[in-house]
């Protein structure tokens, strides 16, 4: 063998450590790559959360297992990996939506009121970020559900309450209520216009929910609760688009509201009798969606916050 050959000949495994470093640091670097491709750890809690402004709309999450409200419905496009508000994943194949106020997890049942689609969805997210809408669905929710891509759509919703405690009561050291303590009908209803309360969280610019939260919301993980694809199909009852600015026990207080929104049109509706009498403040029907976007962007900008899109 001559010299220049026995310079290229190396002794038997003497490559095995470099391919060993390779290998190591493939398999270190494995995970990362995964993590990016999946989106950060989900860390499922429960959540209410403090005040917040979003789209330029001031909202405070409360505990509310018996919410029902009419309003307009908001298809999402967010196809993202990313976590909710309270730390679940956000996955657009499945049937998932997102609410200003309730707590997270909750379960609520939606109908397309345009054409009498109903079904279960899980809410765990904060939103949708525009003003006058009430609910955010995924895009499998807004595709049950019959709502185009990125469309809108007049729904009713109304929190499913057997479904939604048993997700609160698996929270360690946490016990709902399986009937509600007040089951008589409150006395007085009452809706203002106020300033930001004390630890509200502003920066000047609107600001989202995040998974953060109160210590007394510790997190923990919350075991997944099925909840089916199905849809149940009624007869559409579209309704009448109207702009809600506030319900108050005392005239007088109705009567400043609709001073404010004069100049809109708005009028004082009457309900109930006696200590249960309440006055709501209205403005409509309005003609298109449109229209009510518009209206409702007037109202808010003349201090009502309270004022909503709802469907009657």
């Amino acid at each position: 063998m001559s010299a220049s050959d026995d310079r290229r000949v190396k002794p038997e495994g003497l490559n095995r450590p470099r391919r060993n470093r390779r290998l190591g640091a493939a398999l270190l670097l494995a995970p990362l790559l995964l993590a990016g491709c999946f989106g950060p750890t989900p860390q499922p809690r429960y959540l209410v959360g403090q005040p917040y402004r979003l789209g330029g709309v001031w909202s405070y999450p409360a505990e509310n297992f018996a919410l029902a409200e009419t309003g307009i419905a908001q298809a999402l496009r967010d196809t993202s990996s990313r976590l909710t508000a309270n730390g679940e994943r956000w996955e657009a194949g499945r049937p998932m939506a997102a609410h200003r106020t309730l707590q997270l997890p909750a379960v609520i049942r939606v109908t397309n009121l345009e054409n009498g689609r109903e079904m279960l969805l899980r809410v765990n997210d904060r939103g949708p970020e525009r003003m006058g809408r009430i609910l955010g669905l995924s895009p499998r929710a807004a595709e049950l559900l019959g709502v185009p891509a990125g469309g809108t759509a007049q729904i009713r919703i109304a929190v499913d309450s057997e479904f939604s405690r048993r997700l609160a009561n698996r929270v360690a050291g946490r016990q709902v209520e399986a009937v509600p303590v007040e089951a008589a009908p409150r006395a007085a209803v009452s809706s203002e216009s106020l300033a930001p309360p004390p630890g509200a969280r502003t920066t000047g610019q609107d600001v989202a929910v995040r998974a953060e939260g109160p210590a007394a919301e510790a997190a923990v993980a919350l075991p997944d609760v099925s909840i089916p694809d199905a849809v149940a199909r009624g007869a559409a009852q579209p309704g009448l688009l109207v702009i809600e600015a506030g319900t108050f026990s005392l005239r007088g207080a109705a009567e400043q509201q609709r001073a404010r929104l004069a100049a809109l049109g708005a009028e004082i509706e009457s309900r109930g009798r006696g200590t249960a009498q309440t006055f709501r403040v209205r403005i409509g029907p309005l003609q298109s969606l449109g229209q009510a976007d518009r209206t409702l962007e007037r109202a808010l900008a003349s201090g009502v916050s309270e004022a909503a899109i709802r469907v009657e």
